[in-house]
């Protein structure tokens, strides 16, 4: 049995560029790592922030849709994105968060404590102290390494078939199941970080795509090589999965699950520094090869990003 590392990204759909952009990073302190486009609709952004190198499973991404009608989350959806943060950081972030105005609400499951949020196109986020995970080194706004987000903790998924969606967790992917309490399942992957995945029993009704929903989870394939041969488990395992695409920064493959949520499998390989160096990572629009003849239409098209590290 193949068995993944554990998430590599999460993309989701979001409003204005620029409030994205100030929300994560000046507000959770994360590095704008890739500024680019979205590969199969060019005239908008692809936002990624992630740690200090942009490393698998500390990646978030975003299709910033401004003027977009509001999403409803639901079904079909990662409803709740976890970010794992050291141990004994709470204080910091319940004062940090406070002071941005950001409301709160703390909870308790599988033994852990979660401060839950939402960030500002609507996007349900929490907080979890955890000792895996090395420290994010990105210094922005006032977060130092021994307070700052390392990555993902992992995620909620809200699921129309929650039986199917855990079998294909853990019959493809590779997960374990090491609990249940209060109508959740709780999943592990094998990897130290971005790792554990919560899903409810109980079918949730149909999220709708808009501002403010996640459009995808990504799990972790080592290299091309690794890449084939999960694509080829996936359509084993009886899921209609794509052809690879070039992402320019890892390879692609997507397929449903019986939830209806989109599943990708990314590559490690090549990562955000082969086309920028890793201290400029961030700083300029970079578009892939077979747009790069559009780049002034294109540059005039996309808003300004001002972000102050």
């Amino acid at each position: 049995m193949k068995r993944t590392l554990g998430i590599h990204h999460i993309t989701s759909i979001v409003g204005h560029p620029q409030e994205n952009a100030e929300f994560y990073g000046n507000v959770l302190g994360l590095r704008l790592i890739k500024k680019t486009v979205n590969f199969d609709d060019p005239q908008t952004y692809h936002l990624y922030f992630g740690n200090e190198g942009g490393d698998p499973g500390t990646i978030i991404t975003f299709f910033p849709w401004a003027n977009a009608r509001q999403g409803r989350i639901g079904g079909g959806q990662v409803g709740v994105t976890t970010y794992a943060v050291p141990v004994n950081s709470f204080d910091f972030w319940k004062n940090h968060l406070a002071d941005k105005g950001i409301h709160v609400t703390e909870t308790t499951r599988f033994g852990e404590d979660y401060l839950q949020f939402e960030d500002v196109h609507g996007l349900k986020l929490e907080l979890v102290e955890r000792e895996a995970g090395k420290p994010n080194t990105w210094s922005n706004s006032g977060l130092s390494p021994d307070v700052a987000i390392k990555g993902f903790g992992g995620a909620t998924l809200y699921s129309l078939n929650p039986q199917g969606t855990i079998q294909t967790l853990t019959e493809t992917m590779g997960l374990e199941k090491i609990g249940e309490e209060n109508g959740l399942v709780r999943l592990k992957a094998i990897g130290e970080t971005a790792n554990i995945i919560d899903v409810p029993t109980e079918p949730v009704p149909n999220g709708r795509i808009g501002v403010g929903i996640v459009h995808h989870i990504a799990w972790r394939a080592n290299d091309q090589q690794d890449h084939l041969e999960w694509q080829s488990l996936v359509s084993y395992k009886g899921h209609n999965v794509t052809e690879v695409k070039d992402r320019n920064y890892f390879d692609a493959i997507y397929f449903k699950e019986p939830g209806t949520i989109l599943f990708e499998i990314a590559t490690d390989t090549p990562g955000f520094a082969h086309d920028e160096s890793y201290e400029t990572m961030g700083s300029e629009l970079k578009l892939p090869p077979q747009y790069e003849s559009r780049r002034e239409e294109l540059e005039q098209v996309l808003p300004p990003i001002n972000l102050t590290n």
